[in-house]
């Protein structure tokens, strides 16, 4: 066992390269997601039935008749969802400590299918329970497939096996979440820890160089092995105290009120509500992804220097960057739904150009008249400067999302928590 420990770790390592942070271990506790997702999927194997008649059937029968069955699928749920958000918070950690440039350029781009992957995973087994719930989630964000241009229909025809959900939607998602994606995510986890390895483990300022390094046992180990531990009781206790969801038997006539895609999607379908569903469900996100895989690519006219946030003045403009997209988001959100209809305000004009063209050329002239009138006065550095967008991206996406998931109620419309 020292062996293999000491072949996932170097020999040595920098003090401060293991010191506790608020980020310490977030890969780690990753990995151990991963390790409990496998587990308790293979226990729930044993009773699901992927078909539309006894799904639901062999949910109750798990959940009322087999022992530890409901705390088994508790530990499923909640650990799916801690790991995409501490999968998120990895990818945060690593984009604002720089350490996606230089030799660990190719290592980003896999981070990020693997991020991919992870959220899929979770799309994939949001419907195994075929309650009302998981049938109107997954109708609602397979339907934002079918806006993608010219094969938008087809795909989501294919991925469901129709028009609608069925037999076959089922089966292949239980394919997908219990055989592939697993796979996939094992092969591309290993791959991604190897490259980590390879490049020297975190990325540490220049004041570390001069440090002086410590044996990996039981200076990391026993540290790591404490977060584990701490992760295990919060998942443990939630899964004690809160049940997986789990309303009615699905019933394709009924649908629910709200009807909202799973929590991950809620920022997506957010857009939706404002935006015109091509520029919503294609352009933005693809613009999106196209930006984060092109980040360690651009020329940059510094080196990583393994600092938050790049430097201080990369910190301040990151807090005003913060607050400046912050307001502008739910500003937006407010607007839109009370008074800026630009459908109807300019409904001789296309909804194309109406509610898609114009309402993103404005969000694009905001983030210009910032740069203009605030940035431009810093003289960010290139590094500061893409920093600055990629905070913008982060804080809109986030608000939309609690908004998404908190803030809409009845028909989808703007309410308090407390109401929904």
């Amino acid at each position: 066992m020292r062996s293999i420990l000491l072949h996932l770790h170097p020999a040595r390592v920098k003090p401060s390269a293991i010191d506790f942070r608020r980020t310490f271990g977030l890969g780690g506790m990753a990995a151990l997601l991963i390790v409990i997702q496998l587990f308790t999927g293979i226990l729930l194997r044993f009773y699901y039935k992927p078909n539309p008649v006894e799904a639901y059937d062999s949910i109750l029968f798990l959940k009322n008749d087999v022992l530890f069955g409901q705390f088994i699928r508790n530990i499923h749920h909640w650990s799916a969802v801690f790991l995409i958000l501490i999968s998120f918070l990895h990818f945060l950690r690593v984009f604002f400590t720089g350490a996606f440039r230089g030799h660990r350029t190719n290592n980003w781009i896999f981070g990020l299918i693997l991020l991919f992957l992870v959220v899929f995973s979770n799309f994939t087994g949001y419907l195994l329970p075929w309650d009302q719930l998981a049938y109107w989630a997954i109708t609602i964000s397979t339907n934002i497939i079918g806006y993608f241009p010219l094969v938008g229909e087809s795909l989501r025809k294919l991925l469901i096996g129709g028009n609608e959900l069925n037999a076959n939607t089922l089966l292949t998602f239980f394919t997908l979440h219990t055989a592939v994606l697993p796979l996939l995510i094992v092969l591309f986890s290993i791959y991604h820890f190897w490259k980590i390895r390879k490049a020297g483990g975190l990325l540490l300022s220049k004041e570390s160089a001069g440090e002086e390094s410590v044996p990996v046992m039981p200076n990391l180990i026993f540290k790591e092995f404490i977060v584990a531990l701490v992760l295990l009781a919060v998942l443990f206790l939630l899964s004690a105290l809160f049940n997986a969801p789990l309303l009615e038997k699905a019933n394709p006539v009924y649908s629910m009120n709200p009807t909202k895609a799973p929590w991950y999607f809620a920022g997506l379908q957010e857009l939706l509500m404002h935006f015109h569903p091509f520029f919503a469900a294609f352009v933005i996100p693809v613009g999106v992804i196209i930006f984060l895989a092109w980040l360690p690519f651009i020329n940059y006219n510094d080196e990583p220097n393994g600092h938050w946030f790049v430097s201080a003045q990369g910190i301040k403009s990151a807090e005003a960057t913060t607050k400046y997209a912050a307001a502008v988001t739910i500003t937006g959100i407010i607007l839109n739904e009370y008074l800026l209809n630009f459908e109807l305000l300019l409904a001789p004009v296309p909804a194309f150009i109406s509610n898609g063209l114009l309402p993103l050329l404005i969000l694009c002239g905001f983030m210009a008249g910032f740069y203009k009138f605030y940035l431009k006065k810093r003289k960010l550095s290139k590094a500061e400067l893409v920093q600055t967008v990629f905070v913008f991206i982060m804080v809109a996406f986030i608000v939309l999302t609690i908004t998404g998931i908190f803030f809409r109620g009845k028909d989808m419309e703007l309410t308090f928590p407390w109401n929904v």
